[in-house]
């Protein structure tokens, strides 16, 4: 779902998801002591993808409050668009997202680490 989506229903709805998702795989309390967050998604998609850059916002608004107190916490992202339907080595994927590509549905996989330095990106 594109934060550029007119429609405003869809797009709460599709936080309403990401929220939902997010508190089932994350018990904890969100990571209010860290000011310095790396937000990394990987959007596996079909033949028509929307903007990797449009889906970043929304997944980050969800996560508010559950992952992290405040979206200005996250200092790094990075986002990834790769195609079902081309092939993609599984080797080194996490499990979670390896599964996701073997399933081969259009899907998103979220994660949120502690950020690096900048010269680790560099």
């Amino acid at each position: 779902m594109s934060h550029q989506t007119k429609n405003r229903e869809h797009l709460q709805s599709w936080k309403n998801f990401i929220y939902g998702r997010a508190r089932q795989a994350w018990p904890n309390t969100p990571l209010a002591q860290h000011n310095e967050l790396r937000l990394s998604l990987v959007y596996l998609c079909d033949d028509q993808p929307v903007d990797i850059d449009n889906i970043i916002k929304p997944i980050q608004d969800a996560l508010v409050g559950v992952v992290f107190a405040d979206d200005l916490q996250v200092t790094d992202v990075d986002s990834h668009r790769r195609f079902l339907s081309d092939p993609i080595d599984v080797t080194f994927l996490p499990k979670l997202l390896q599964q996701a590509v073997l399933i081969g549905e259009e899907c998103v996989y979220i994660r949120v680490t502690l950020a690096e330095n900048l010269e680790q990106y560099l």
